[in-house]
């Protein structure tokens, strides 16, 4: 596939990212009405099976599909800015290929286990949550949880066009400011994640809107 067309496919994944973190929020933040921590075991068990079908399939969106076009768009964004920064778009890539597959375990992790711990629950509900917190902690550690890899590549990807002049320059101090939150994840703070994820949405519109245009420098680059 030639750059340009990269570049746009890429350009439309990551307006695609943006629309699943807003169905995301809408799903676990309004539709979903998890229990309470102080619920009993019978209770959470019971909210997970009467909902398996909706939490698989949002999980799925959410992280697999999610991963899977984050990849195209690690790649296209990396086959344009290898042109003005090459080693430093090579390090970009490299946490970008690690946030696709840490996105993708988390999500194979969690769907694996909610089927798991549901065929266990018939028998043994108090087993199977506890088995369900466990799945969930290495789920969370992976990609649910903290956001630095994915902070690192977009904080990578900012620099490299800030000092490069390319896209917007509102659009670069956004992307500096969604990578130092990500990477500030790291604090079991729930005011960083979500920074992160509003943020993130905007930035994934905006990137994909730029990745569609024809950035100036393409041409200049080409016709030179």
């Amino acid at each position: 596939m030639e750059s340009r067309s990269i570049q746009k496919v890429g350009g439309v994944f990551a307006i695609l990212e943006a629309c699943i973190y807003i169905s995301a929020f809408i799903v676990y933040g309004g539709l979903l009405v998890y229990p309470d921590k102080d619920a009993n075991t019978v209770d959470t068990f019971t909210f997970l099976e009467h909902n398996y079908i909706t939490l698989s399939t949002v999980n799925f969106i959410s992280y697999v599909l999610f991963g899977i076009l984050l990849a195209v768009l690690v790649l296209a964004l990396h086959e344009y800015l290898k042109r003005h920064a090459p080693n430093l778009s090579k390090l970009a890539f490299i946490f970008g290929v690690i946030w696709v597959g840490l996105v993708i375990a988390s999500g194979m992790i969690t769907t694996i286990g909610l089927t798991s711990i549901l065929e266990i629950g018939v028998t043994n509900p108090e087993k199977a949550m506890q088995i369900w917190s466990v799945i969930s902690i290495v789920a969370e550690g992976l990609g649910g949880g903290n956001e630095i890899v994915g902070g690192i590549w977009v904080l990578l990807i900012s620099s490299i066009a800030i000092h490069r002049n390319l896209f917007s320059k509102a659009l670069n101090v956004l992307g500096l400011l969604v990578g130092l939150v990500g990477i500030l994840t790291v604090y079991p703070l729930d005011i960083f994640t979500e920074i992160f994820g509003i943020s993130q949405i905007i930035w994934f519109f905006w990137i994909g809107i730029a990745l569609l245009r024809k950035p100036k420098t393409y041409k200049r680059i080409n016709t030179s």
